[in-house]
C-alpha cells in the first residue's frame, strides 16, 4: 500500500507564492515518484491547471477560504484540515504555527504531524497586537499538538526548544545551481544592484528604496515583488520607477528563469529579511551565483557565513556597502563563487527532500508502533 500524505497550509501546487510554495513544488514531486500518495491542499486563484511545471500526480485540491490579509491563513487552513481529518492521510505535513489551531482535530484521528514552525511571525513589524497574539497562541498550539516540529535554520531551532521545550528537525530550504542563463537586453553582467522581497517592513524595504534613489545615479536599480495587497511600499516602487530613469520595478516574478537570471548577472543583490530563518530567496541568489549585501542579523550569518557583506539596516550604510561592491569586480566575484560553493553543498533540494521523507516515515512508523502498546 502507497503511505499518504496531507501537506496542509501553502497556497497550492504548483503556486510560486513563498517560500512554502517553493518547497512544496520540489518535495510534492520527489514524493509521488518515491511511491507516496501526496495531496496538497490550496486556495482559490492560487494555481493554475495548465502549468507545465504539475506533476498530474500530485492530487492538488483547492479548498474554500476567506481571502483576506488577516483570516486567510485561519480560514483555509481551517477547511483543509477538515478535509484531510475526513480521508486520514498517514501523515499530515503543516506548515505555518497559525494552523496549531487545527491541530487537535488532528490529533484526534490519530494523524501524526510534522510542523514547519517558520519564522518567528509575533516578531514581525507587519501584525498588529491582534495578529501578533494569534501566531503566538497558534504557537503554543503547535508545541502541545504538533507531533514533530521542522525548523528551517538552527537560530529558530534555538528559540522553539528555549521558548516552548519542544525539539525538532533541522531542515532548510533548497538551492537550483543553475547553468548559463542569457541576461535581459537591457542589463549588463554585474553591472545592476537587485533586491527581491516581499514588501514589508522587516524586509529593510523603505531603506533599501531610500538608498535606491541614490545608487540609481550610477547603476540600474532592479526591486522585484509587491505587497500582494497594494499599498505605500508599492505606491513608493511605482513613483521612484516613474521618477528615476535607472529604477526598475518589476513587481512580482513567477517565472523561476527569469527571476534566476537576475540572480545571476547581478552585481549585488540586497537581502534585507530581518525575521524568519533560512530564506529561500538567499539561498536561491546564493545557489545563482549572485554577490550578496545582507541585512546583519543572526539567520543570515548562519546562512551566508563569510561569504557577504554584513550592513546594518540604516539606509545610508545600505547604499555606501553595494556602492563599494559595484565598483569592486574581484570580490564581486569572490563573493560569487562562495555563496554559491555553499548553497551546492549545505542547501541543495535533494537533500532537503530527502530529509523531508525521513521525517514523515519516523513519524508513520511511530505512529504505528504505539497503536499496538
Amino acid at each position: 500500500m502507497k503511505r499518504s500524505v496531507a501537506i496542509i497550509g501553502t497556497r497550492g501546487y504548483p503556486s510560486y507564492y513563498g517560500g512554502f510554495e517553493t518547497a512544496i513544488r520540489r518535495l510534492a514531486p520527489y514524493l509521488v515518484e518515491r511511491g507516496w500518495d501526496v495531496t496538497v491542499y490550496g486556495r482559490t486563484n492560487s494555481t493554475k491547471d495548465n502549468d507545465p511545471a504539475r506533476d498530474q500526480r500530485v492530487k492538488s485540491i483547492v479548498m474554500p477560504g476567506i481571502e483576506s490579509k488577516s483570516f486567510s491563513t485561519l480560514s483555509y487552513g481551517f477547511t483543509s484540515t477538515i478535509h484531510a481529518v475526513i480521508h486520514k492521510p498517514d501523515v499530515a505535513l503543516v506548515m505555518n504555527t497559525a494552523n496549531g489551531y487545527f491541530l487537535p482535530f488532528l490529533a484526534a484521528r490519530k494523524v501524526p504531524s510534522l510542523v514547519n514552525v517558520d519564522g518567528i511571525e509575533w516578531d514581525r513589524a507587519k501584525w498588529g497586537k491582534l495578529a501578533k497574539k494569534v501566531f503566538h497562541v497558534g504557537a503554543l498550539m503547535t508545541a502541545k499538538f504538533g507531533t514533530r516540529m521542522v525548523y528551517d535554520a538552527e537560530a529558530i531551532a534555538t528559540r522553539w526548544r528555549k521558548e516552548f521545550k519542544v525539539d525538532g528537525d533541522f531542515i532548510p530550504y533548497g538551492g537550483d545551481v543553475p547553468g548559463a542563463l542569457p541576461i535581459e537586453d537591457w542589463l549588463t553582467h554585474r553591472g545592476y544592484v537587485l533586491a527581491v522581497a516581499r514588501f514589508v517592513p522587516e524586509n529593510t524595504v523603505p531603506q533599501f528604496m531610500d538608498a535606491a534613489a541614490q545608487l540609481a545615479k550610477s547603476w540600474p536599480v532592479v526591486l522585484v515583488g509587491s505587497s500582494g495587497y497594494g499599498g505605500e511600499l508599492d505606491n513608493r516602487a511605482a513613483e521612484l520607477a516613474s521618477e528615476l530613469e535607472n529604477f526598475h520595478w518589476l513587481g512580482h516574478i513567477s517565472d523561476d528563469a527569469k527571476l534566476h537570471s537576475l540572480w545571476q548577472h547581478a552585481g549585488v543583490y540586497f537581502h534585507g529579511h530581518s525575521v524568519g530563518g533560512t530564506n529561500p530567496a538567499l539561498v536561491q541568489a546564493m545557489a545563482c551565483g549572485a554577490p550578496v549585501v545582507a541585512r546583519d542579523t543572526i539567520y543570515n550569518r548562519e546562512v551566508l557565513q563569510s561569504g557577504a557583506v554584513f550592513v546594518p539596516p540604516e539606509s545610508s550604510a545600505i547604499a555606501a556597502a553595494i556602492a563599494e561592491l559595484m565598483q569592486d569586480r574581484v570580490e564581486q566575484d569572490k563573493l560569487a563563487l562562495m555563496a554559491q560553493k555553499r548553497a551546492a553543498s549545505e542547501y541543495s533540494w535533494e537533500g532537503v527532500c530527502a530529509a523531508y521523507e525521513s521525517a514523515l516515515l519516523r513519524l508513520i512508523a511511530q505512529n504505528q508502533e504505539s497503536a499496538y502498546v
